[in-house]
């Protein structure tokens, strides 16, 4: 058995040195050489292997109350990292074991055993387990399913529809009978992705036009449930298409994230009653309960190959940053990821 390797000293971490205004700048961050403590009593020492960037995250560097804690200043940040045990203090997780945990936007963490989940490279990539059979594809899957109350028959509309998680409510959607989905995206390369590869129904680059009007041209006979990862003019656009009885599920809206000023909200909010449709936001966490079923179910389509997913992966956790802004500006398709 191959000697277990000699845990670091040191390691470097990303830190938030102060709160952006607007669009996120290389000065409101700094990448630190820190001590890496030996873990204490049931705690485990990883080494991150791949790091997660989120949209989400532009929310957490902000002062403003909000569904999680902002970052602190002058602190390491957090986000979801899958990596290798190489220090154990902790029963049930051994040297060598694979886990998903919190402690990302660094490259080692010492991580609570109850907050390590231990994965299996062999049933699938372990940067699947921060996208596809992650937070995001259980986003997808509970936003879909539970928030927007999907039924076999609906039409679908998702903006952000070539991001890690707009591809899976797509695919999914298709996989459990909608009868069109559609999909709007930042470029034509995406747009033929979502039709090609992903298999929408239809999709437009929204850089191309009105979003009403190009909407209206893929979903002449409206939309019965739409998935807003964008907010904004998706948002009024998805309002003014919707059907009878339609549901709207707020996962994001990316398109507001760095606004210094309050966006102006949808002018069209009355057509609601017209439809008796509803519009619903949700949070990931509050439905963890769903996740033995999600990875029951998703699962054989990823092994299968009936769901397909993309990744871009950068290089060297001195591009965190970049990997991040980069998701700001739309840069990926399907789940950004950081390799160490």
């Amino acid at each position: 058995m191959p000697d277990a390797p000699t845990p670091p000293t040191t390691g470097r971490e990303w830190h938030l040195l102060s709160r952006p205004v607007g669009w996120p700048k290389p000065e409101d961050f700094a990448l630190v050489e820190a001590e890496v403590p030996a873990p204490g009593e049931g705690q485990v020492l990883v080494r991150n292997t791949y790091l997660s960037v989120d949209p989400y995250m532009r929310g957490r560097m902000s002062a403003a109350k909000s569904y999680v804690a902002p970052y602190e200043l002058g602190k390491v940040m957090q986000g979801g990292a899958v990596g290798e045990v190489i220090a154990s203090n902790a029963e049930g997780i051994a040297v060598g074991d694979h886990v998903l945990h919190f402690f990302g936007w660094r490259e080692y963490a010492v991580v609570a055993a109850e907050n390590a989940v231990k994965v299996d490279p062999d049933a699938a990539p372990l940067s699947a387990y921060l996208g596809v059979l992650g937070m995001t594809g259980l986003t997808a899957y509970a936003g879909l399913l539970r928030t927007a109350a999907f039924k076999e028959g609906d039409s679908v509309f998702v903006s952000g529809a070539a991001g890690a998680v707009g591809s899976q409510v797509g695919q999914i959607a298709k996989l459990k009978g909608a009868s069109r989905v559609i999909g709007s995206a930042g470029s034509d390369e995406k747009v033929e992705l979502l039709v090609e590869e992903y298999g929408f129904d239809a999709a437009f680059n929204y850089k191309n036009g009105p979003v009403s009007e190009q909407l209206r041209a893929a979903a002449p006979d409206g939309v019965d449930v739409y998935f807003d990862n964008v907010g904004g003019d998706h948002l009024e656009a998805a309002i003014g298409s919707l059907n009878r009885g339609g549901r709207i599920a707020i996962c994001g809206a990316i398109s507001v994230y760095n606004n210094t000023e309050p966006a102006p909200g949808p002018k069209n909010l009355a057509r609601l009653i017209q439809t008796r449709g509803r519009i619903e936001g949700f949070l990931v966490g509050d439905h963890y309960d769903l996740q033995p079923q999600f990875v029951r179910e998703v699962g054989p389509w990823v092994r299968s190959g009936e769901l397909k997913y993309r990744e871009t992966v950068v290089e060297g956790i001195e591009n965190n940053l970049e990997a991040f802004l980069g998701v700001l500006r739309g840069d990926n398709t399907g789940k950004m990821i950081v390799k160490l």
